[in-house]
């Protein structure tokens, strides 16, 4: 699998970041952490900022949690607690419901992107292929 094109996505830009790319990165996947580790690259070396919702962060705690991996989950959480974490309050809450109910989409996709658009993030990382409705943002997958 072939890298992410980042070559739209300017120095500055502000990438909401979905479970999947996370967990193939910090988990090394033998396939799919080479394609979404040219982002993290640009995010590590400063030259865009990453943004995380919270329901990722429970997405991403889960794995090690239900192998019983403490040390593992805590050093995972410090690393989305870096990035700016947005909270999902009442008013991101609407937005999902507004663009499930518009789009389709299940309720976590929802939420990411109504997240993304609440911060004016200029874009989502994702592996998901349900965001191909989404037209507010881009979605690089």
């Amino acid at each position: 699998m072939e890298p992410l094109d980042l070559s739209a996505l300017p120095a500055g830009a502000l990438v909401l970041v979905d479970a999947a790319p996370i967990i193939y990165v910090l988990e090394a996947h033998p396939k799919l952490a080479a394609r979404f580790q040219p982002i993290f690259a640009r995010q590590a070396a400063g030259d865009i900022l990453f943004a995380v919702a919270t329901i990722t962060i429970a997405d991403v705690l889960a794995g090690p949690l239900a192998a019983g991996e403490e040390a593992l989950a805590k050093r995972y959480r410090r690393v989305m607690e870096s990035w700016q974490v947005v909270q999902l309050s009442a008013d991101i809450a609407e937005s999902a419901a507004r663009l499930r109910a518009s789009l389709k989409l299940k309720l976590a996709d929802a939420v990411q992107v109504a997240s993304a658009i609440a911060v004016g993030a200029d874009a989502i990382v994702t592996h998901d292929r349900d965001y191909s409705r989404v037209k507010a943002l881009p979605i690089l997958s």
